[in-house]
């Protein structure tokens, strides 16, 4: 018997368009995962880069499984509670593939086309692309916690926390994508708080997953504690290549990341492509001006770092702001998380890989900045839930600005306190972080049995050397 159960109500077929762009998008966020793996490998000293690229590429296999299950229902179901969607709505993905997920050419022969929104790419598109979103997010916070947090405690640390803070927050920010407040057709659901009630833009991440994982870096470094002979002891990167390609895949992931949260091959894609583009150029320069005032001398660490801080910074602005926003947004993150990732040895914590001072303080930076920055002919303003919105450089007043204010603390707060947590609860059950000999070692060695380089020439004394200054 033939079925005719819905998930979503039909709308037309697919555009093939959009369908291509989506599934083009989704594949360029997922190798930004790989790019992170190599830019967070090659910071680490050698005897950890292998560990330090497992986190990554865990991430895509541990929440892989959970959004398969119930990742998706509980970010993107009916609203539960007014914080999370219904886990049991798509449990499995139900509804969502097979029979009911079939289009054809033949608009008579269509059954159940669960389409995302007021959009024209099938959900199971749309459930893929969010998908890479929620996997980055949990590899991004591996950077506050190298060269001393246990495989087995990050593995289960990564499930635990994608469940109770990365989707429920995902439901506040990403649910409900409305082109038209008064139209119930237009958006997935209405439950996302912070985008539908606060009304508060966040149009690729900057408080869901910079933010979010800026947040969760800090509890987490602050409850394993600081790393053997930190900061005295140099721990410097053991390979910038691998740091400038990590880089690079980044920034040509991101495109996906930002153009591609349009849902759809249109001009808010191209206007956020640019915005992006340029945003980054900026605060690449930025950062390097600080080191060469500051320092003497322009790295190519601090170019990375620098295109990460742009890209960061733009990712929730990237549809509210013009070119000249996008500049003075890029240029101004470039420069504050230059001087934002020395707070570390001021304050004492030791967040290894500067995820507080790169993503927490440029997803704020970002996020903040729209209340500034919003321009009326931006994609954001021309659409109907920010109609006729502007930021305060545009004679708007403040009420964007609190907005995002209220947004980007209330995601703070919640990962920020949850994230303590979850670190107490392991580290005083299985333990979070390894023996001082097992770090004097190397995680590679100690969690992995693996070393990335061959230092079977390297004789005697000169070994042990070596270990010691990697």
């Amino acid at each position: 018997m033939r079925r005719t159960k819905v998930a979503y109500p039909i709308v037309d077929l697919p555009n093939t368009g959009d369908t291509a762009w989506m599934l083009a998008s989704s594949a360029l966020v997922l190798l930004m995962t790989p790019g992170l793996a190599f830019f967070y490998g090659g910071m680490v000293r050698s005897k950890n880069v292998l560990n330090m690229i497992m986190m990554s590429i865990s991430a895509m296999g541990i929440v892989g499984v959970l959004w398969a299950i119930y990742g998706f229902s509980a970010s993107f179901g009916d609203n539960k509670f007014g914080v999370i969607g219904n886990p049991k709505q798509f449990f499995g993905l139900k509804g969502l593939i097979g029979p009911d997920a079939v289009a054809s050419s033949d608009p008579a022969k269509v059954v159940g086309i669960p389409l995302a929104g007021n959009t024209h790419i099938p959900m199971t598109v749309f459930v893929a692309f969010q998908l890479m979103f929620a996997i980055i997010t949990v590899a991004l916070i591996s950077g506050a916690v190298a060269d001393r947090l246990k495989f087995g405690a990050w593995a289960l640390f990564a499930a635990v926390w994608a469940t109770v803070v990365y989707f429920p927050v995902a439901h506040w920010v990403f649910d409900g994508n409305a082109t038209d407040p008064n139209d119930s057709s237009s958006v997935i659901h209405a439950g996302g708080w912070i985008l539908n009630k606060l009304k508060a833009i966040d149009f690729a991440g900057g408080t869901a997953v910079h933010i979010n994982a800026g947040a969760a870096g800090l509890a987490l470094c602050l409850v394993l504690g600081k790393r053997k002979g930190w900061p005295k002891t140099p721990m410097r990167p053991h390979n910038l290549p691998f740091v400038m390609l990590g880089a690079g895949l980044l920034w040509f992931g991101w495109f996906g990341f930002n153009a591609g949260s349009a849902l759809s091959a249109n001009g808010s894609a191209g206007s956020t492509f640019l915005t992006t583009t340029f945003a980054t150029s900026a605060a690449m320069l930025g950062w390097l001006l600080v080191e060469k005032i500051r320092d003497g001398h322009a790295t190519s660490l601090g170019a990375a770092s620098g295109i990460v801080a742009g890209l960061v910074a733009i990712t929730p602005s990237c549809s509210s702001v013009n070119i000249l926003g996008a500049l003075v947004i890029g240029a101004v993150a470039g420069v504050v998380c230059a001087l934002a990732v020395g707070l570390k040895f001021k304050l004492g914590f030791d967040d290894s890989l500067d995820v507080v001072g790169v993503h927490l303080v440029g997803g704020i930076l970002g996020t903040l900045m729209i209340g500034l920055f919003l321009a009326p002919e931006s994609p954001a303003a021309q659409s109907g839930l920010y109609a006729n919105t502007k930021g305060l450089f545009y004679g708007g007043g403040v009420d964007q600005l609190w907005r995002q204010a209220v947004g980007a603390g209330a995601v703070l707060a919640f990962s920020f306190v949850v994230t303590l947590i979850i670190a107490l609860a392991i580290k005083y059950t299985i333990g979070l972080r390894a023996t001082e000999e097992e770090e004097f070692v190397g995680m590679d060695e100690s969690d992995h049995a693996e070393t990335a380089y061959d230092f079977a020439a390297v004789g005697g004394a000169a070994r042990t050397a070596a270990v010691k200054e990697a």
